[in-house]
């Protein structure tokens, strides 16, 4: 009976460290190397999952055609198409430009449950996704503009 106990502990401290790996992402850089590409502002928020200041970012109140891209790795990200005037300082979209375009991860930091996005490519925080947006779907990404680059359309 001691064995069985003690090789289900086994596997399952097994599990939990190979679940509790940091994610690989196709794109990795060293601190250094991120910090060299990097604005302070884009660093401290793509790489240190901090927020700007709203009503500060360069795409808050930006109009124009065009896509947003990740700006640490350049992976399409957002279309103007989906873009709204959220009133809340941020670039806000109900829809990424694909359904793959983002990851979804659960976080409870400053006392709150919210759903962080991030770059699946390079793993750049980007900001959060809520249920109180427009339809057609309901939801409202919230982005920092310090994590994103406007690419105009032709």
């Amino acid at each position: 009976m001691k064995k069985i106990f003690f090789a289900v502990i086994a596997i399952l401290s097994f599990a939990t460290a190979a679940f509790s790996q940091p994610k690989k992402y196709e794109v990795t850089k060293t601190d250094a190397e991120w910090r060299k590409q990097l604005t302070a502002e884009q660093y401290a928020v793509t790489r240190q999952e901090g927020t700007e200041t709203a009503y500060t970012g360069a795409y808050w109140d930006n109009h124009k055609k065009g896509i947003y891209v990740c700006v640490c790795c350049g992976k399409e990200l957002f279309s103007s198409d989906t873009k709204f005037d959220s009133g809340t300082g941020w670039p806000s979209f109900w829809q990424p430009i694909t359904r793959n375009a983002v990851l979804q991860q659960t976080d409870n930091s400053y006392g709150m449950e919210r759903t962080k996005i991030t770059c699946p490519r390079c793993g750049a925080h980007l900001g959060h996704v809520f249920n109180d947006g427009p339809k057609p779907t309901g939801l409202r990404y919230c982005m920092n503009s310090a994590a994103l680059k406007f690419i105009p359309a032709k």
